[in-house]
């Protein structure tokens, strides 16, 4: 499967980064970054260091849009540190980015590729994506699918009350995206409060004889202090890894097409997912909506993904 992956690293981001490369199923043709979590100029840096960390400095890392369509920016680092890497230290990336903008790279590559050849893997704001479907509205017909951790049913929000993060940065890029007509898996805070990070859960991380492993336990045990905390539990959901996880096992996942918009007229329900899990509208059903996983089989996946460093 050949993927790009659009993110704003972000301990969890890495992660999913990290499954991509090390997994056969999957060729990652390159990264693009994206403001979110942290700046695009430190998302950029942390994707390059994470190639770093998993041997591959050989694929393509663009920067992206340092900003939302229409919204004043808005970061996590109350969650992922300044960095949005603490609780590793890696040594700074061995280049820079690659020359050239995130969007041409999409639109670039995805139009010399056939056509469905190419799914993006979209676990930041969906900024870059929105800005190539507005240059080349083609890409409606060329992308083959965009697998997204994104939006939320009955969890709600974790910004706010009422909308998850990604969508809530940039609510006017992800409702550009939905209505695109690209096929779209979305990976729900529904889903990814299931897939607690206990200590156990990570202390299978830690054990592994290699440096990514331990890398990845310190990681999110920095980044689940806060929703640890937040939440009363020894650990927090497991968001963006949930893309690629898919990718290699759907057969470990349920979920149901079904209408998805997203508000972007209320400052107080700003960038919510309006979901139709109960087809009360005739709105087209325009995503695969997740919300149920065999999360030990999936914890299981990742030990074993990553003990092949």
């Amino acid at each position: 499967m050949k993927i790009i992956i659009d993110t704003d690293p972000g301990q969890d981001d890495a992660l999913t980064i990290l499954l991509s490369v090390i997994s056969e199923e999957i060729d990652l043709l390159g990264v693009t970054t994206v403001s979110g979590n942290v700046s695009v100029a430190q998302a950029t840096e942390n994707a390059l260091q994470t190639l770093d960390l998993a041997g591959r400095p050989d694929i393509p890392v663009h920067a992206g849009a340092d900003r939302p369509l229409l919204r004043a920016p808005v970061n996590a680092m109350h969650v992922h540190g300044r960095t949005g890497f603490e609780g590793a230290d890696l040594p700074p990336a061995s280049r820079r980015a690659t020359p050239g903008h995130a969007v041409d790279f999409i639109i670039d590559t995805v139009m010399q590729h056939p056509p469905q050849d190419i799914t993006v893997c979209a676990i930041g704001p969906m900024t870059n994506l929105a800005l190539a479907l507005a240059r080349e509205p083609e890409l409606r017909t060329r992308i083959g699918r965009i697998v997204s951790m994104s939006g939320a049913f009955s969890e709600v929000g974790n910004i706010t009350p009422s909308a998850e993060f990604n969508i809530y940065v940039d609510p006017h890029a992800a409702e550009i995206v939905l209505a695109s007509g690209i096929p779209l898996v979305m990976m729900p805070l529904d889903l990814t409060h299931k897939l607690h990070t206990s200590a156990e859960r990570l202390a299978r991380f830690r054990a592994i004889p290699n440096r990514v492993g331990p890398v990845v336990a310190d990681w999110l045990t920095f980044e689940k202090r806060f929703e640890a905390t937040k939440y009363g539990t020894d650990g927090g959901p497991l968001h963006d890894p949930n893309t690629v996880l898919w990718l290699l096992r759907p057969d470990l996942y349920q979920g149901r097409d079904v209408s998805v918009r997203v508000e972007t007229g209320s400052e107080l329900t700003m960038g919510m997912t309006v979901v139709d899990w109960w087809q009360i509208t005739d709105h087209p059903r325009n995503v695969h909506f997740i919300r149920e996983a065999d999360v030990p089989a999936l914890y299981d996946v990742i030990t074993e993904r990553l003990a092949r460093f």
